[in-house]
């Protein structure tokens, strides 16, 4: 049997492969509340690409986090998690939109109370469109798009293992292992201030993993880095945010005055 034929059938077989998904709830010690801030996205070369906003609304028992990026060439990530805060966090509602030249198209959400899940995607501009949706077995350590809230709530020097979605366009769980990575220093109006690197690495469980290390499609590394103390403050994230995308930066900024 040549090559081809091999990888088609472990294709298929992975496709049809399951793996048991050990919850592990993250704990909550810091409550969220609400609040806004401003961000920038750049290359490595320093060049800003976007600009955006990370706000946060509590209303009774769930909080609204919503990640905004508006790229200058067009481009527009959207994204927004609900999720509950006793005693463990616990995501309830996702959505996802992603579009325009730097990114492929991607719209996406799921539903913890319905327990159902709609996608659409697009990987290049001309490739035909894959709609999916349907039932979605939601493990109670899924947490997409609450990275920031996850990092402030794990003890310092902490690891932990969690799972999030993707969505091919069918949703499929990959693992983010979460551990600390060192320390750095940063500056504040000229006072020290030290900070802790968090790296985050995304396993695809199952056969699925070895066909994407082989196909040289594996996750990326991800990197957050939250300035110490008390209550945990983000000032950076460094890695791609989409399968073989570019590594990009996001920091926080402040708005501009007119002269």
């Amino acid at each position: 049997m040549n090559a081809k034929p091999l990888l088609f059938f472990v294709v298929i077989a992975a496709l049809l492969w399951s793996w048991a998904v050990e919850a592990a709830p993250i704990r909550v010690r810091l409550m969220e509340g609400n609040f806004r801030g401003f961000v920038v996205l750049k290359s490595l070369d320093g060049a800003a690409i976007a600009y955006g906003e990370v706000c946060q609304k509590a209303t009774g028992d769930l909080v609204e986090c919503r990640t905004i990026l508006r790229f200058t060439d067009g481009s527009l990530y959207d994204e927004s998690a609900t999720f509950s805060q006793k005693d463990v966090f616990r995501l309830e509602a996702y959505r996802l939109v992603q579009h325009g030249p730097s990114y492929p198209t991607l719209e996406a959400s799921f539903d913890r109370g319905s327990g159902q899940y709609k996608a659409r995607s697009q990987a290049e501009k001309d490739d035909k469109q894959e709609v999916a949706s349907g039932t979605f077995e939601m493990p109670a350590d899924l947490y997409n798009g609450m990275a920031l809230v996850l990092l402030k709530n794990l003890p310092g020097g902490a690891g932990a293992t969690v799972h999030m979605a993707v969505f091919m366009p069918e949703p499929r769980l990959i693992e983010m292992e979460w551990s600390w990575e060192g320390e750095d220093e940063v500056m504040l109006g000229g006072r020290p201030l030290k900070t802790m690197r968090s790296l985050v690495k995304l396993e695809i469980g199952g056969l699925t993993g070895v066909i994407a290390s082989l196909l040289g499609k594996s996750p990326p590394d991800l990197r957050y880095w939250l300035v110490t103390g008390d209550v945990p403050a983000f000032v950076r994230f460094e890695g791609a945010m989409f399968l073989n995308g570019p590594v990009w930066r996001l920091e926080l900024t402040t708005v501009e005055w007119p002269k």
